[in-house]
């Protein structure tokens, strides 16, 4: 299994999304960290599949929800850039450096 680590913002936006879901409702907070977990699962299962959205990035869409885990894969691990909503801010991650 290829080790996956996040930008420190992408932490925040996970927690931050996970956060908003359960202030309306537990079920989907939990559903929501599911769905994010399978996205990595697929990802680091097979990062070469996903859709490039420029040169260095691939999106994965987390399914059910309107959100992309945004990551780039240098052949060792796999580093999450953001987990993006995906109808606000278009590639306002691309300025995050690599860590």
């Amino acid at each position: 299994m290829v080790r996956i680590d996040f930008h420190p913002a992408a932490t925040a936006e996970l927690e931050a999304s996970a956060r908003w879901y359960a202030e309306r409702s537990d079920a989907a907070a939990q559903r929501f960290a599911i769905a994010v977990d399978e996205a990595l699962e697929k990802i680091s299962d097979d990062p070469g599949r996903f859709v490039r959205v420029d040169a260095r990035h691939k999106a994965c869409s987390v399914q059910k929800y309107p959100f992309q885990v945004v990551f780039r894969d240098d052949g060792t691990r796999i580093f999450v850039v953001a987990i993006a909503h995906a109808k606000r801010r278009p590639g306002y991650w691309r300025k995050r450096s690599q860590m």
